[in-house]
C-alpha cells in the first residue's frame, strides 16, 4: 500500500513539473516568470502573451491533472493489487499540484495550481469538477478577478468531497489540504484584494 502511495505521487509529481506556460513563454522568447506575477499559470500568460496562449497553458495545466489521475486510478492502483481508492486518487493529484507549483528543474518557482487544480477535481468526480468551474466562472464574471474566483473554487472543495462522500474523512483532509495550498499560494493576492490594489480581468502587464 505505502509504495503504491509513493508511486503515485512521484508519477503525480513529475507530471505537474511539466510547465504549460513556462513552454508556451520559451517559444515567444521569454521567460513568462519574469514578467507580472512571476508565475507560470494561466493568468499571467493570458496578461503578457494573450488569449491563445493563455488557452494553451490552461489545457496543458489542466491535462496533467486529468492525466495523472486517471493514470494512477486505472493503471497504477490496479497494478498494485490495491482496491480502489478514492483518496489514492486525490493524493496522485495533490502531487501533480505540489508539481506545478514548485518544479524541480525551475528552481521551484513554478504556478499556483488553479488550472491543475480543475483537472484534478474534474478527474476526480467530473461532476464536482464542473461544479468548481462553475463557481470559478461565475465569481470571475461578476467581478472580474481572477484570483477571487479561483480562492472561491478551491474553498468549496472541501465541502463538495464531505457532500460527496461524508464519512471519508481522510478524503476530506486531503480536499483541505489543496484549499490551504491554494489560498497560501494566492496570499499576495488575498493582500491586494483587501486593499482594493488587484488586478482585474483585461488588465495587461508591461513588457
Amino acid at each position: 500500500m505505502m509504495l503504491c502511495v509513493v508511486v503515485c505521487m512521484i508519477v503525480g509529481y513529475l507530471f505537474g513539473c511539466f510547465q504549460t506556460g513556462y513552454f508556451v513563454g520559451r517559444i515567444n522568447k521569454i521567460d513568462i516568470r519574469d514578467y507580472g506575477s512571476g508565475n507560470s499559470g494561466t493568468t499571467n500568460t493570458l496578461r503578457t502573451l494573450g488569449k491563445t496562449a493563455a488557452i494553451i497553458t490552461f489545457l496543458g495545466d489542466a491535462l496533467k491533472g486529468l492525466i495523472a489521475v486517471n493514470l494512477a486510478r486505472y493503471v497504477i492502483i490496479p497494478a498494485f493489487g490495491v482496491k480502489s481508492q478514492a483518496v489514492l486518487w486525490l493524493l496522485t493529484g495533490f502531487a501533480v499540484v505540489l508539481g506545478h507549483n514548485f518544479p524541480f528543474f525551475l528552481k521551484f518557482k513554478g504556478g499556483k495550481g488553479i488550472a491543475t487544480t480543475g483537472g484534478v477535481i474534474f478527474a476526480f468526480h467530473w461532476q464536482l469538477g464542473l461544479l468548481c468551474g462553475l463557481v470559478f466562472l461565475v465569481v470571475t464574471a461578476l467581478t472580474k478577478y481572477v484570483s477571487l474566483g479561483s480562492i472561491c473554487m478551491v474553498l468549496i472543495i472541501p465541502f463538495i468531497l464531505y457532500f460527496s462522500e461524508p464519512n471519508n474523512w481522510p478524503l476530506i483532509f486531503v480536499g483541505c489540504i489543496f484549499t490551504a495550498m491554494a489560498i497560501w499560494r494566492h496570499r499576495a493576492n488575498i493582500e491586494r484584494l483587501l486593499h482594493g490594489t488587484e488586478n482585474k480581468l483585461g488588465q495587461k502587464v508591461k513588457r
